[in-house]
């Protein structure tokens, strides 16, 4: 896939912040979020090879799945309108007018929206659910809720190669877990990943990222955990403690973060780190994506 000016390799900054000082740990952020104004972030990291594999495949025609606030269905239909594919964006509940920014960008790049129940929702992988989907809307290459599937994970993988400094650990968020599994796949045996799972009850994630390493690479990798306790309430819920963090983030640092992910990431490691859950001297990357 070409014809993009994308951002590669995505820039690595170093925060500078007393509170690191004061417990010996240097960390840097990878800015996957200036990879494309589109595409930001694990988004294109994701679709990469999935394209690649839909124009092989002779497809004509991209369908996914997400919520009506969803940057995946958004990164989509971006794709469709780059790279000549029509599109479809099946969205979790009921239809509402009029359509929010996410949605409105999404038609404005030509998806197709169609709307799902959320007990339908729930069963969406499934034969009986895609055949139906297929019957409407005939024959579509599957791009999964979020974008993981094993053809996402080799473009996560290459992340870890773009990382100029030695580090111990690199950090990121969990939504569905393939980000996390292509990164952690790719680390030494001396380096540790750690996810952040934004939604409650998470615990599901641990093995999502197994069987995608398994579907992708033949085997599940050791040196990952997931972090089950920063989401805040929920997938998209936030709190006064994480508003105020995101506040007091912006004004040491002069980036605002993402509060659905990058946010409960950010205040998850940072508490570790007060915590000494790091030796000193580590070298922490925390993925921005």
């Amino acid at each position: 896939m070409t014809g993009l000016n994308l951002r590669l390799p995505s820039p690595l900054i170093e925060v500078h912040d007393g509170r690191l000082d004061a417990k010996g740990v240097r960390l840097h952020l990878k800015r996957d979020d200036l990879i494309h104004a589109e595409f930001p972030g694990n988004k294109w990291r994701k679709l990469k090879y999935n394209l690649d594999r839909a124009t092989k495949d002779g497809h004509s025609k991209l369908l996914t799945f997400g919520g009506a606030y969803s940057n995946h269905v958004r990164a989509v239909a971006a794709a469709g309108k780059h790279f000549g594919f029509s599109t479809v964006g099946v969205i979790r509940g009921e239809e509402h007018n009029p359509l929010n920014s996410s949605l409105e960008y999404a038609v404005d790049c030509g998806m197709a929206l169609t709307y799902m129940d959320r007990e339908t929702y729930r069963h969406k992988d499934e034969s009986d659910v895609i055949g139906r989907l297929n019957a409407e809307f005939g024959r579509f290459y599957l791009i999964p809720e979020g974008g993981s599937n094993a053809l996402a994970l080799p473009g996560c993988a290459e992340l870890i190669e773009e990382i100029a400094v030695d580090f111990d650990v690199i950090c990121c968020a969990c939504g569905t877990g393939g980000t996390l599994a292509g990164i952690a796949s790719a680390l030494r045996r001396d380096q540790q990943a750690i996810g952040f799972a934004v939604l409650k009850g998470a615990g599901f994630l641990v093995d999502n990222v197994r069987e995608l390493q398994e579907q992708a690479f033949g085997y599940s990798s050791d040196g990952w955990s997931i972090e089950l306790g920063y989401h805040f309430g929920g997938y998209a819920k936030v709190d006064q403690t994480l508003g105020l963090f995101i506040a007091d983030f912006e004004s040491r640092l002069g980036l605002k973060l993402d509060w659905v992910y990058e946010a409960k990431m950010m205040y998850g490691l940072m508490d570790l780190i007060d915590r000494n859950h790091f030796k000193a001297g580590a070298s922490i990357v925390a993925l921005i994506s």
